[in-house]
């Protein structure tokens, strides 16, 4: 039986904290929530009686007594997450404590459209099951869309690189297919969250970037996602940029940021030149192979990436620049984005940035999916 003194939001941010890793510790959960430490005390001896928490070993001191670090009980089974893309997909299998079991890329062609491509992530997710988690449950499902996804509801709106998804309910595509509670988000919205679960709350306000075939945004404030009225903010792709040639956008317009910033349109321009380059991964090898076309058009594209937050950055004063995505992995790309905003932004905007390649690497947005599905899912101990 709960204690009346604790109330159900108490516990379930003490559990949240825990379960993110922003809190390993009585100390942490104090600072974290802003409470007396004998709240705390309270909170934490209760969720220790019913099991819902384990605590062990012993972190390091910071002046005191060793703390005792404090993390979830794990409960059995899995969640199946899949990064969809143009031409790849992601897939992985977490646990309802955030750790990443398996991963693995497959081939997709988004354009085949949801039917054929679920029915492929479908089978991706019980080969994973099978080789690494059999017997396992499956709690969850989540999907990250490489286009506008209406959020919480999981339907699409707009794609202009996803061919007859257009107001397609994703959502209820999946839960149909699994029969398990279901998320699904833009992928730039997924990878901000799993960039910011990894770095811990010390990262403050966030401008994430995921600069793949494609590019999405995403600001991060006080720990949450920024979404806008209907869900769909963080569009930078469609943002006009100067000196951008007036290339023709998926979009319909001209100019737009995607058309000379992205690996699509990248591996476009270099193709007209001649270049055995069909797609991302082979502009990001001829960028390591340093074929000078490659890398004078990749430092082009980082700055102009630049360019597009420049604006952002004055008008929001984050505290991080995070750049993700397949073209992250090109330090002559994140460079020429953080030389270009130091050059556009005030100096006061800037003095203390951080603007970085994301630390969470490619697995970015399979740790948000997780990280969402386990709160849709309350997979928890009770």
């Amino acid at each position: 039986m709960s204690d009346p003194s604790i109330s159900a939001t108490l516990r379930d941010q003490t559990l949240n904290l825990l379960a993110s890793g922003e809190a390993t510790s009585r100390a942490d959960l104090v600072e974290a929530l802003q409470v007396a430490p004998s709240t705390v005390t309270g909170v934490v001896r209760r969720l220790l009686e019913e099991g819902a928490i384990l605590e062990e070993g012993v972190g390091r001191s910071t002046g005191g007594r060793r703390p005792r670090i404090l993390r979830l009980r794990e409960p059995s089974g899995v969640f199946a997450v899949a990064e969809l893309g143009a031409r790849h997909a992601r897939v992985g299998l977490s646990t309802p404590n955030g750790r990443l079991l398996a991963t693995e890329e497959i081939a997709i062609d988004i354009a085949a459209g949801p039917g054929e491509v679920f029915e492929v992530v479908g089978t991706a997710f019980t080969r994973l099951r099978t080789a690494t988690a059999p017997g396992q449950a499956l709690l969850g499902v989540g999907a990250a869309m490489p286009g506008p996804v209406a959020f919480p509801r999981g339907r699409l709106v707009g794609p202009a690189r996803m061919p007859g998804w257009s107001g397609v309910d994703a959502q209820a595509e999946l839960g149909a297919r699994f029969d398990v509670p279901v998320v699904v988000d833009n992928d730039a919205k997924a990878a901000a969250i799993g960039e910011y679960v990894t770095r811990g709350r010390d990262t403050g306000d966030m401008i994430y970037v995921k600069a793949g075939t494609g590019i999405g945004g995403c600001l991060v404030s006080g720990g949450q996602v920024y979404r806008g009225g209907r869900g769909l903010s963080g569009d930078v792709t469609h943002v006009r940029v100067a000196d951008s040639g007036e290339r023709q956008c998926s979009c319909g317009s001209r100019g737009c940021l995607e058309t000379v910033a992205s690996g699509a349109a990248l591996a476009a321009q270099l193709a007209e030149q001649g270049q055995p380059i069909t797609g991302t991964r082979d502009v990001i090898g001829a960028v390591v192979d340093a074929e000078p076309a490659a890398v004078t058009l990749v430092r082009r594209a980082g700055g102009l990436l630049g360019v597009a937050l420049s604006g952002l950055v004055n008008f929001l004063n984050p505290d991080a620049v995070v750049i993700g995505g397949a073209l992250s992995s090109l330090d002559v790309y994140v460079a020429a984005a953080r030389g270009m905003l130091y050059e556009r932004c005030l100096p006061s905007m800037t003095q203390s940035l951080s603007i970085e390649a994301s630390v969470a690497g490619p697995d970015a947005g399979l740790v948000g999916l997780g990280h969402l599905v386990r709160a849709a899912a309350d997979a928890r101990p009770a």
